[in-house]
């Protein structure tokens, strides 16, 4: 009994840390395209940043799947 409720508790914390992942991701993602739509000749320098931000909103989702 005590095994599969444990084993609840990992998917539940595993779920709960790629959902926080996937509304990062996508905050990050909307605020760029944003960003390029008010200045679209800094969309290079958007670009790098969006990327590095969604890297480490997907690093969350490894952290809690893993841990």
């Amino acid at each position: 009994m005590f095994e599969i409720i444990a084993e609840m508790e990992g998917s539940i914390q595993a779920a709960l840390g790629c959902l926080g992942a996937a509304i990062g991701v996508g905050l990050v993602g909307m605020k760029a395209v944003e960003a390029v739509g008010r200045n679209p000749s800094a969309s290079g320098q958007i670009l790098v940043q969006g990327i590095i931000g969604m890297a480490l909103a997907e690093a969350v989702a490894f952290y809690a799947l893993f841990l």
